[in-house]
């Protein structure tokens, strides 16, 4: 098999501050945002291929970073971010103070103790796993970026390397941060995470 780079951004900081957006709250970037994900990849443009989530704070991005250097830039539905039922739109401090019990569940259990109304965890592992293959197997011997969501990002690392999906929230993504894994026969490496591009 011909190796196959994969760099993912998460979006940079969205208009509203902190909070629980999952994929029923779609605020677009602030300008922190932007500055966060053009910093980011500074004028690194050695993609052959961009992917992005549906959703405005990823999508907006991803169509102007294509438009600067002329890469062709799919839509991907199945890389919108995780649903977080109830809890979208309310604030964390909204969750860890107002719903305390909720989340402390959470945080101990988030398979099994998912907010009401929230997403399967192991629904959303597979919807994103089965796009994450597609792309692998489209663009063989290519390097893609993929622009998505903290989760999303989780969901892909965590296949990588094989981790628990109860494990998925002690992964860390950064606003703005480049992950990179690079696909070979033998599967895939996480080579960079939370990172940023230089040209």
């Amino acid at each position: 098999m011909t190796e196959t780079l994969i760099d993912l951004i998460r979006h940079g900081q969205p208009a509203g501050g902190r909070r629980y957006r999952g994929h029923g709250v779609d605020d677009p970037l602030s300008e922190k945002g932007w500055s966060q994900m053009w910093h980011a990849v500074g004028s690194y443009n050695d993609w052959n291929q961009i992917i992005t989530s549906p959703l405005q704070r990823c999508q907006a991005f991803a169509f102007a970073l294509g438009e600067r250097h002329g890469i062709d830039v799919a839509i991907e539905s199945r890389f919108k971010e995780v649903g977080f039922g109830v809890w979208e739109g309310l604030s964390h401090d909204d969750i860890k103070i107002g719903r305390v019990a909720e989340y402390q569940a959470f945080l101990r259990d988030p398979v099994n103790r998912r907010p009401d109304g929230a997403e399967p965890l192991e629904d959303f592992m597979q919807r994103v796993g089965c796009a994450y293959e597609e792309v692998i197997e489209r663009h063989r011997g290519s390097h893609v970026l993929i622009v998505a969501h903290a989760g999303v990002l989780r969901a892909i690392i965590a296949r990588t390397v094989h981790a628990s999906p109860s494990g998925l929230y002690r992964i860390k993504i950064s606003n703005g941060g480049i992950t990179r894994i690079r696909e070979t026969a033998e599967g895939g490496v996480l080579e960079l995470l939370n990172g940023k591009l230089s040209s």
